[in-house]
């Protein structure tokens, strides 16, 4: 009988734990899909600041073009300079973001958007297109996910 009363708290303490963990995994996933659609309203409105506020000081980005930029700051000043020329007109429609958990405090997103209204060297406009990008966020804490390393590249660019 003693047994048997130790062995359920033990259980109910594990399964409470658990359905904690869930619980705060679907509030962490649902602030990761914020990060994400607020960096691409930043984008739609040409708003390099909106667009790379979510970034921590040291993140990498790597575009398709394979031009890579370190640092926050960097980043928003080489975004700056794209609005300014070939995104002058761009936008960006999101058809798909998964994300998966890694540990509490480390995610990855898989982001699949469309982009349209970016012109060439020439002025021209190109074809619109989609992009995947991986996205890996950290967890801060004060609780705020951060893009720390983002990497986009073209589907099926040839």
């Amino acid at each position: 009988m003693k047994l048997f009363i130790l062995l359920i708290p033990v259980t109910f303490s594990f399964m409470t734990i658990g359905c904690k963990q869930n619980q705060n995994q679907g509030k962490d996933e649902e602030a990761i899909r914020n990060v994400i659609l607020q960096m691409t309203e930043g984008f739609n409105k040409h708003d390099a600041k909106a667009a790379t506020q979510m970034y921590t000081s040291n993140a990498d980005f790597v575009n398709v073009r394979g031009d890579k930029y370190s640092g926050a700051e960097e980043i928003k000043q080489k975004l700056a300079a794209i609005f300014l020329t070939r995104a002058k007109q761009a936008t960006l429609k999101t058809l798909n973001v998964t994300v998966r958990f890694v540990n509490l405090k480390l995610a990855i997103a898989h982001v699949t958007n469309e982009l349209s209204g970016l012109v060439d060297s020439a002025g021209l406009k190109l074809p619109s297109h989609q992009e995947l990008s991986i996205r890996v966020l950290i967890k801060g804490n004060d609780n705020n996910w951060r893009v720390t390393a983002f990497h986009n590249t073209m589907i099926k660019p040839f």
